[in-house]
């Protein structure tokens, strides 16, 4: 078939090289336009334009979806299909457009964790499973009829990363059946059943990434893996009222009572990082203080010439 794929972080390149491995024909692919980045304010690509360019693609970076022009050059590509992964919202004068419809693959089950970020919403929550999916793109925002899942285990030392890197190569071969199903007639879309409550993946904001030290030792152990590498959870080292932000990007914890009289100490012994907790102790493994590079338990506490009254907030 002939597909245009919509799309444009990793996450996204990754599927569209599987496709260009595929029996199908790439026609087009169309991403966001180029965006200063960085303190240069350099022109910076999406991992997808950058393949496209790569691969000798034909790329179209539109500002606007409902521009005229964008939709008459994107009709005269005769496509069977449009393929969307991680792109954004689509006006029904694009998604109606190929004959087979307009598909998108999301980063969860479906209906669970609708939203920009399912990745990093399931381990936060710690589930134990998640999966892809693929859809029917309509009016709504992940509420189409499914055309097919995947499953995929979430371990419990996964963080977002290597979650992340499982789902991309789920989804990468999800989305070859799901276009060799539409070209054969061989799926029924099924609407999305209704679980009861759901979960949401809203995107995540730096506000709340911020570590609540208050919570179970085991929450904040799914928060902190959750949003590692990206964006980080992250809070502040005090000493001498002095307070710096530390972003958090790995540890472990173990569960004890003794700490009760002193939660929110911070001890620095063997070249650990012990945060004290009303209901354990959190080992920060891996860290990246304001201003500095990320590193180890053992750089940061070398690092240290006072090693006393240090407390978290």
């Amino acid at each position: 078939m002939k597909i245009v794929f919509m799309g444009t972080p990793e996450f996204a390149a990754i599927c569209l090289e599987e496709i260009l491995n595929s029996k199908h024909e790439v026609v087009g692919v169309i991403t966001v336009p180029d965006k200063p980045a960085g303190r240069g304010q350099k022109l910076s690509q999406s991992a997808v334009a950058k393949l496209a360019i790569e691969k000798n693609l034909k790329l179209l970076q539109p500002e606007k979806l409902k521009n005229p022009e964008f939709l008459e050059e994107l009709n005269s590509l005769d496509t069977d299909a449009f393929v969307v992964v991680a792109f954004r919202m689509l006006p029904k004068e694009v998604w109606q457009i190929p004959a087979k419809g307009t598909f998108n693959l999301h980063a969860s089950l479906l209906p669970q964790y609708r939203g920009a970020a399912p990745i990093n919403w399931a381990i936060i929550n710690g589930e134990t499973e998640t999966g892809v999916t693929t859809f029917l793109i309509d009016e709504k925002i992940d509420t189409g009829n499914i055309l097919l899942k995947e499953k995929v285990q979430i371990l419990p030392d996964d963080n977002a990363g290597t979650l992340h890197d499982k789902l991309a190569e789920s989804g990468k071969k999800l989305i070859i059946e799901t276009l060799n199903g539409l070209e054969n007639n061989s799926i029924q879309p099924q609407p999305q059943e209704n679980p009861g409550e759901l979960k949401p993946a809203p995107k995540i904001f730096k506000e709340d990434c911020k570590i609540d030290w208050s919570e179970p030792i085991e929450k904040i152990h799914n928060k902190i893996r959750g949003l590692s590498p990206y964006p980080a959870a992250w809070t502040n080292f005090i000493q001498d009222n002095e307070s710096k932000s530390v972003k958090i990007y790995k540890g472990y914890f173990e569960h004890n009572q003794e700490n009760s009289d002193k939660p929110g100490q911070i001890k620095f012994e063997k070249n650990q990082i012990k945060i004290l907790l009303s209901d354990g102790i959190y080992y920060v493994e891996e860290l990246q203080p304001e201003g500095k590079k990320r590193m180890t338990d053992k750089d940061f506490v070398n690092g240290l010439q006072d090693k006393s009254d240090w407390k978290i907030s």
